[in-house]
């Protein structure tokens, strides 16, 4: 019955056999991870996952056995007051450098912020000087369609907007 069983399954194909290569320093070791992910392109690449960021305990609400460093206790409580007093440290450590973080964020978002808003007002700046010019040169080139000068037609243009500003500062 076993030699059913092993004849059943299909034979493996063989490996080709690779030459052990030992890189000598990190680009040696980038290149032949590469050159091993490219033999086979159709096969998923491993991409692992981000490591996730540390963070204490939190502090316990009610510390039943406090404890010092000495007056009576035994040999052995030191060293548990000892870890202790590290995990209020670190604790307190990781609390200051999130509000240093935080600040650092803030300040990061508030100079993007100003960024943007000074880049707007260059943009607006260069944009209606564009505009002048453009009406500089409407006004110096003008287009002759019905026969009538050039100039005639800006004199025109010009007294038709006054009329309209007359209107509109009426109501």
């Amino acid at each position: 019955m076993a030699a059913d069983a092993g004849a059943a399954k299909p034979a493996r194909p063989k490996k080709e056999p690779q030459p052990l290569i030992i890189p000598k320093n990190a680009t040696d070791e980038q290149r032949l991870r590469l050159e091993r992910l490219l033999r086979n392109p159709d096969k998923l690449a491993p991409i692992p996952e981000r490591p996730k960021e540390w963070s204490p305990r939190t502090a316990p609400e009610f510390v039943r056995d406090v404890m010092g460093s000495s007056a009576g206790a035994g040999s052995g409580e030191f060293h548990v007051y000892r870890h202790l007093r590290r995990r209020e440290y670190q604790r307190q450590e990781f609390m200051d450098s999130m509000t240093e973080k935080q600040k650092l964020d803030e300040d990061f978002q508030r100079k993007i912020r100003e960024n943007q808003i000074q880049a707007e007002e260059r943009t607006a700046k260069r944009r209606l000087k564009r505009l002048k010019k453009k009406e500089k040169q409407k006004a110096k080139k003008p287009k002759v369609k019905d026969g009538s000068t050039g100039a005639e037609n800006g004199q025109e243009a010009e007294a038709s907007a006054g009329e309209s500003e007359k209107e509109d500062s009426d109501e």
